[in-house]
């Protein structure tokens, strides 16, 4: 068999799983269908598939199990013929709602039901987001449609807040030093340092998944802001005479399925009212916060002149420096010439050294410019939804918090990964007491039975 045949095979075995796993899809979602029989079987199928074959299923779903035109043509003309003051209006409109109900929505509904459906719902949206970023095709309504279930079933009465303590259980704390990407932790026993009286971890879980937190958040409690990440890895445990302020140094989602929900708003303020409720000396919250691709997706790309889009250009970096600056980049670099046409080189140069973090004439020269770049960066670049470039800038700004070139931090995490990451730069993001009455209103939803649940350590 030759190269082509063998490329053929490969082709029709590919689309055949697709095939197989579509159809176990739509008898699922057949009236009467036997759910408990037919769910493993939808699994099973997608389970077994490659990425590729995975957005060929998305494809499918998008455009067979989908409301059939010729089904709503009689009812959309109707409707576009009838006035609003027609007594016929609210009915017309009721029966085309229902009519354009997506038959996709019905069943991930059905899925979500099953033992084991949720958790299927939330790793096949996480497959489709990944997808989605490199696709040609338009998934957004397949989206659309989890999208809308999920916000139904991720909302009041289905989620709830726990402490994860030394008395919690091991797995639960395990699973929490495992899913920590921000701060990764290579022991049990580390994990264990950060729960404590002045290092808490707080997690949201979902009822119909109560074995697995879906986000969770660890927070320092200390005197005044903190502005360097070893302030809060050495410090846990002492016991500090005054405490006024908490701070969130590692927020975690578990589930990429729900990334857009919302949930680290609804975490943070519920944690925020349950240390509060502890102690009423507590006055100000903010995080302590890396700046993710700082350095690589951002700097960097200045520095090389591939600059098209950002707002900030390769010819604008050396503005950031004094003369002495300049003069003191050149000549480490061995630019003996001091050409400002070259300098952006010769700060990549001396950056792709991390020995760099270590020389304090170095840190002289480049701690206001990387802060001012830092904060640009931060403040003002934007992706194409006018939203913040940086991915967790994007997230506390979003949520409410404010920050200022005051709040950006130089050399707070020198270790290798922050210097690789964002030249040891972090960002305190601060939530105002503005945002904090926000917040409050926002969870006046919770019952008392709630409220009960929340203040109660788990055992």
């Amino acid at each position: 068999m030759n190269f082509e045949d063998k490329k053929k095979e490969s082709g029709d075995r590919s689309l055949k799983r697709i095939e197989e796993a579509l159809k176990a899809f739509q008898d699922l979602g057949a009236e009467d269908s036997p759910f408990d029989q037919l769910f493993p079987r939808l699994k099973s199928h997608y389970d077994s598939l490659e990425e590729h074959e995975k957005e060929g299923l998305f494809r499918g779903l998008i455009e067979q199990i989908e409301v059939k035109k010729a089904e709503i043509d009689p009812l959309a003309e109707a409707f576009l013929k009838c006035e609003q003051d027609d007594p016929r209006w609210a009915s017309l409109l009721a029966d085309f709602r229902n009519r354009a109900y997506s038959p996709r929505l019905s069943l991930f509904r059905k899925i979500s039901r099953s033992p084991g459906g949720l958790k299927f719902l939330l790793d096949f949206r996480g497959d489709l987001l990944s997808i989605r970023r490199h696709s040609r095709l338009d998934l957004d309504p397949l989206d659309s449609d989890i999208i809308f279930l999920f916000e139904m079933l991720f909302q009041e009465g289905f989620i709830y807040l726990e402490e994860i303590t030394l008395d919690s259980a091991y797995k639960q704390i395990e699973l929490i030093k495992n899913r920590d990407l921000v701060h990764p932790m290579a022991s049990i026993e580390e994990m264990g340092q950060r729960l404590g009286k002045d290092r808490r971890c707080f997690a949201l879980y979902h009822r119909l998944l109560p074995y697995e937190p879906i986000i969770f958040i660890e927070v320092a409690l200390t005197d005044g802001l903190v502005r360097n990440i070893s302030q809060i890895m050495a410090g846990a445990g002492s016991r500090k005479a005054r405490v006024d302020t908490a701070i969130f140094y590692s927020i975690n989602n578990t589930q990429n399925g729900l990334a857009g929900l919302g949930l680290g708003k609804i975490l943070i303020g519920r944690v925020v009212d349950y240390v509060r409720h502890e102690n009423e000396k507590l006055k100000n919250f903010a995080t302590l916060s890396p700046v993710p691709g700082f350095r690589k997706r951002y700097l960097e790309p200045l520095l090389e002149e591939k600059d098209e889009d950002f707002s900030l250009r390769h010819t604008d970096v050396i503005s950031f420096f004094s003369k002495k600056g300049i003069g003191k980049v050149m000549e480490r670099a061995g630019e003996g010439e001091r050409d400002p046409l070259l300098f952006n080189r010769a700060l990549l140069s001396i950056l792709s050294d991390e020995s760099w973090a270590g020389e304090e004439e170095l840190k002289n020269v480049l701690r206001s410019p990387l802060v001012k770049i830092a904060y640009h960066y931060i403040a003002n670049e934007k992706n194409r939804q006018d939203k913040p470039l940086n991915t967790v800038a994007s997230f506390h700004l979003g949520n409410g918090a404010t920050v200022s070139e005051r709040n950006v931090n130089f050399l707070a995490n020198p270790s290798e990964r922050g210097l690789r990451e964002s030249c040891g730069i972090m960002v305190n993001y601060i939530y105002t007491s503005n945002w904090l009455s926000q917040a409050r209103r926002s969870l006046r939803w919770f019952d008392r039975v709630e409220m009960r649940g929340l203040f109660g350590r788990r055992t």
